[in-house]
């Protein structure tokens, strides 16, 4: 007879993750709102050079990737950062930060797709098929854009890997039309090459100021891929996968962007591009190829946005319950519907917060704050990395050499800190959001006269 103070032991999770089916989940998280929303804002801050920006956020995003690629290998395990900031580190309040500014990232996230969502795309079908004779209030459209994921997220949702495949070439798609646009332009002899290596700061500032601004900023089209890091349990292998899955799909991810951003160059004048702000890669389509049906384009932008808003608001209501189930946060927060066994409260304050946001701060401002608090995260990771070299597995994995994670955290250090440019009303929201996560904090201890120690790999469960 069992022992009835046993509990029963869980279910493993269903392998189902083959190297093919993780490179396209990398490359789908990447894909999305960064290069359909921000290009004409990195175009702004740098000039025609708008590739170089895109080709440097890959270039530190790459060195961080290895150090993910040694930790995943290490400890095969869904949590990612906040499972080796506390392995590595041991303080509670420091890894309850760390995933508490993961989840403002998806919030932050988010709600710059909503306000891509409201002021570009849906504005650009809507011209197409009723002119100007509708006129929707770009705020309001995302506003109700958030209140949709909420309720989206309220009944429910569970996408598999597989269908991630369909949903990364819809937005693939959109991307190898701008490229193949820029091959016809070329080879019709149009498109000015001398704007590729134009660096135009602004008043006041030097070129290398304008370039570390604008890399800071695309920064925020390459990240997803540390997202990839929570499926780790549900793969075949993932010690063996999981590196050359990473790297490929960071590698096609980078291509594909810089080609992009090569392309909007060609065609258009990088004051052209910042003007069109978040429509830019509409400008793209409407100059390169005047008789693409821009509805198309714009019907495509729309899925891209919606799919990484979803994914966001999705990570950051279940992080946010995750935390309150392991009593770090009151559990207010870990309340479940009876009915839909969502967590109908954690959903409601996250989409809350989203909602201020997309009132009251512009899509810039949101994508450079999901950048900054990422670039935290991952020099912390970085550094967490060669703290945990002292533990040893047993079992072979990746070893990313010493030199990159060393790299990876300076340059992150860097591109987070005022040296880089980054304006200072990143650093204000930043704060704003990691200051609600401190008053949390604050509540639980006051009121339990402790915070309790938690496990980060509940996070993702």
């Amino acid at each position: 007879m069992a022992d009835a103070t046993s509990a029963p032991a869980q279910p493993e999770l269903n392998r189902a993750i083959g190297p093919k089916l993780l490179l396209f989940f990398v490359i789908g998280d990447i894909l999305g709102t960064g290069i359909y929303a921000l290009t004409g804002n990195v175009a702004g801050k740098i000039g025609g050079a708008l590739w170089l920006p895109f080709l440097l956020a890959f270039v530190v995003a790459f060195l961080t990737a290895f150090s993910y690629l040694e930790l995943v290998g290490k400890y095969p395990r869904a949590a990612g950062a906040a499972l080796y900031t506390n392995r590595a580190f041991k303080i509670q309040f420091l890894t309850f930060m760390v995933a508490f500014a993961v989840m403002s990232s998806g919030i932050t996230s988010a709600a710059s797709a909503a306000l891509a969502f409201g002021k570009t795309y849906l504005q650009a079908v809507l011209r197409e098929f009723f002119s100007d004779s509708i006129a929707v209030p770009a705020t309001l459209v995302a506003i109700l854009f958030i209140v949709g994921l909420a309720v989206v997220n309220f009944r429910g949702v569970s996408e598999s890997v597989k269908a991630n495949v369909v949903l990364t070439c819809i937005e693939l798609s959109g991307l190898l039309i701008i490229i193949a646009i820029g091959v016809w332009a070329v080879l019709q002899g149009d498109g000015d090459a001398s704007r590729l290596t134009q660096v135009d700061p602004a008043p006041g500032q030097s070129a290398m100021l304008a370039i570390t601004s604008a890399t800071a900023l695309a920064f925020f089209a390459m990240v997803g891929f540390e997202d990839s890091v929570n499926m780790a349990e549900e793969c075949r292998e993932p010690v063996r996968i999981f590196p050359r899955a990473m790297l490929l799909g960071m590698g096609v991810a980078a291509v594909i962007y810089v080609l992009v951003a090569v392309t909007s160059s060609l065609l258009i004048p990088a004051d052209e591009l910042a003007k069109s702000g978040s429509g830019a890669l509409l400008k793209v389509v409407t100059v390169g190829a005047p008789g693409f049906p821009l509805w198309l384009f714009s019907l495509i932008g729309l899925f891209a946005v919606i799919n990484s808003a979803l994914i966001n608001m999705l990570m950051a209501s279940r992080l946010l319950y995750g935390m309150s189930n392991e009593k770090i946060i009151p559990q207010f927060f870990g309340t479940v519907h009876p009915g839909r066994r969502t967590p109908w409260i954690s959903i409601v304050f996250t989409s809350g917060i989203a909602v201020v946001l997309v009132s009251f701060v512009d899509i810039a401002a949101l994508g450079g704050t999901t950048s900054l608090l990422l670039l935290i995260v991952f020099a912390v990771v970085n550094v967490a990395v060669l703290v945990l070299r002292k533990e040893k597995a047993d079992h072979k994995h990746f070893r990313a050499p010493t030199f990159v994670p060393v790299l990876g955290a300076v340059t992150c250090a860097f591109l987070a800190s005022p040296l880089s440019g980054r304006p200072w009303a990143d650093y204000r929201i930043a704060l704003y959001l990691l200051g609600a996560g401190v008053v949390l904090w604050l509540i639980n201890y006051f009121a339990h006269g402790k915070v309790a120690e938690f496990d980060p790999e509940k996070l993702a469960k």
